[in-house]
Parts: structure tokens; sequence; C-alpha cells
């Protein structure tokens, strides 16, 4: 059972979640040969202020 965790900085709408989903599920699927009922994904949003680039808080670009 494959199980992807998807960490990015919040601000995608539900659509391009299920699109996400959607796509890497079957990028999955076709490289380790398993139906989609087995992966499990999960998209972790991160607030820009919980999150550093550079030395700086992304919230500070």
């Amino acid at each position: 059972m494959p199980i992807v965790q998807i960490d990015m900085l919040e601000g995608r709408t539900v659509e391009q979640k299920r699109e996400l989903v959607r796509k890497v599920t079957a990028a999955i699927c076709e490289t380790a040969s398993c139906s989609p009922e087995a992966v499990k994904i999960v998209i972790r949003d991160m607030s820009k202020d919980n999150y550093g680039d550079g030395g700086k808080l992304r919230s500070d670009f």
C-alpha cells in the first residue's frame, strides 16, 4: 500500500487538490503496478508563517 504525503503552502483550491490526488495516484499505479484503491495520499497545507526558505519565513517574501 503506497502512502504519499504532500506538504505544500496553503492556497490551492479543492479542485486543484482533487486533480493532484488523481494524477499522483495514476502515476503511482502505473509505476508500482497497484490499484488506485491501494494508494493513500495525505495533503498537508502549511501556513506561509510556518515555512522557512533561505533564512526567511515564506510570509516575508
